[in-house]
């Protein structure tokens, strides 16, 4: 093994990138949510006989699944790469997210079909006072943990805490929806208003599903990192280019779950040594990595003088 020269640096053996943070504790606290919510919901909704609580109390058994999903989903997502998922298992996520919004179309089916019925056969609502205030009390439970998962997941790049946590603001929304129309009952004596206040919560439902299996199918295609992010990065490569010298291209990134990849090559002068390119290479990926913490960057470095360094150049 050949030492290397007094004057070179010694080296960093420090990891770039650090392990992957475990959410799975806020999956828990939104199992609890989802427990303390069905008990209040149908416990409301027994005592008035509400469609309208009936199906946010269906929803809420809905967050229970979805929360044991995200779970098991956020414990695999954490698992190191082996030798069948070199890449890691970060995209566990979005199957996550998938579950979840083939679970709200679930609900939003239950409560479409009930309130069409209680339509056609309307009912008098009873002890409207208590079981409003059981379900307001399930919204502020439901409200408070969706915050956390909402704020938690975007601040890690977490799709299936981003989803949680919209499914639980979505689930105060209909909560909020359904409260109104058992006060309207109570006001005006009209039962039909309970169920036509469940059928428009069912179609906000759908629509949130909807949302959640579009943003999921696109982490699985791949989907770019958002613009700003793009824009950081393309910043970086513009620090290190020297026209004529120093270019980029194949720039490209992605994002897989709570990760974040980026491929770019980098061209430099044919007459560097391979020690040289080596050098500069991992200074950019540093500087990148100083600008987007955590982004795993993927450079392949290329002779500028050569033709064939820019077959790929447009294979992206």
């Amino acid at each position: 093994m050949t030492p290397r020269r007094p004057t070179e640096p010694e080296p960093d053996n420090s990891p770039r990138y650090a392990p992957p943070v475990d959410l799975s504790k806020f999956a828990i606290v939104s199992i609890a949510a989802a427990l303390v919510t069905i008990v209040l919901k149908s416990g409301a909704a027994w005592l008035t006989g509400s469609v309208g609580l009936l199906s946010d109390a269906a929803e809420s058994l809905v967050n229970l699944v979805a929360a044991v999903v995200a779970f098991i989903a956020l414990k695999v997502s954490i698992k190191p790469a082996d030798d069948n998922h070199p890449y890691g298992h970060s995209k566990a996520e979005y199957f996550s997210a998938v579950v979840e919004g083939t679970m709200i179309f679930v609900a939003a089916a239950f409560i479409i079909v009930s309130a069409v019925e209680r339509f056609i056969n309307p009912r008098e609502l009873e002890q409207l006072g208590l079981g409003l205030a059981i379900s307001v009390l399930a919204a502020v439970v439901n409200g408070a943990v969706g915050l956390l998962l909402l704020r938690k997941g975007r601040g890690s790049g977490s799709a299936t805490l981003v989803a949680d946590g919209k499914h639980l603001l979505t689930d105060v929304v209909t909560s909020a929806a359904v409260l109104i129309g058992v006060g309207l009952v109570a006001l005006t004596h009209q039962p039909r208003l309970d169920p036509i206040v469940a059928l428009l919560a069912g179609v906000n439902i759908l629509w949130t599903g909807i949302g959640l299996i579009r943003d999921s199918v696109n982490g699985l295609m791949d989907i770019t990192l958002p613009d700003e992010t793009n824009e950081k990065l393309e910043a970086v490569l513009d620090r290190f280019r020297r026209p004529g010298a120093i270019e980029f291209h194949a720039f490209r990134t992605r994002r897989a779950g709570n990760r974040q990849f980026m491929d770019v090559h980098v061209l430099v002068p044919g007459t560097w040594s391979v020690y040289r390119g080596h050098d500069f290479t991992e200074d950019l990926i540093d500087a990148i990595v100083e600008v987007v913490p955590d982004i795993r960057v993927s450079a392949h470095l290329e002779p500028i003088e050569d033709p064939r360094s820019y077959a790929d150049e447009d294979d992206y």
